[in-house]
């Protein structure tokens, strides 16, 4: 018997969904952040005050960024290729809603906009949504659908991840608010 003769390519790329597949779970992921938007937006209208921005925001938007992923879950559960690659294309989704978000932001509230708030939201906000995400990311597995069709208990290995993401995002927005308030951090932004 020959031995096997390798390509270089990692172990996934022979037994994984392949470039077509994994091409679908990053748009089907960047979708989903898109479409988390609209239920943060939602949210935002009802109404404006420190509860909402400092945990009702984050729970909510923590939860939608990664809508593609659990469309991925329910329907294609073959194009996650372990825990790491599903939290990446949740990070995906976090972008997709940070970079939408951005826009709103900068062309809609506050449309004569200084470029330091344009590198800053294109930096640190960006980064915050991405990392977030990332966390929740971690949490989505096989056994989050199972506590949603009610064979196990409702987050049950999953909470932690939802914590640490909505977390990160609560911490943000507080110190920003923070930082406004005491130091005017973003007045001349």
């Amino acid at each position: 018997m020959e031995p096997e003769v390798t390509t270089g390519e990692p172990r996934w790329a022979k037994t994984g969904p392949g470039l077509p597949g994994h091409l679908l779970a990053m748009a089907v992921a960047l979708t989903g952040g898109v479409l988390g938007v609209g239920g943060a937006f939602l949210q935002e209208l009802r109404t404006v005050d420190l509860f909402i921005a400092f945990v009702g925001g984050p729970i909510i938007e923590e939860f939608l960024k990664p809508t593609g992923v659990y469309i991925l879950l329910a329907r294609w559960p073959h194009l996650l290729c372990g825990r790491l690659h599903t939290a990446f294309l949740s990070a995906l989704g976090g972008l997709a809603f940070a970079v939408v978000e951005n826009v709103v932001y900068l062309y809609v509230y506050f449309p004569d906009h200084s470029l330091a708030l344009a590198v800053y939201r294109y930096t640190v906000n960006l980064g915050v949504h991405t990392l977030a995400s990332f966390m929740v990311g971690l949490g989505i597995t096989r056994r989050l659908l199972a506590s949603v069709k009610g064979e196990v208990p409702l987050l049950s290995g999953s909470w932690r991840y939802y914590a640490a993401g909505i977390i990160i995002h609560s911490a943000y927005n507080i110190a920003v608010v923070i930082a406004d308030a005491v130091f005017g951090a973003f007045e001349e932004l």
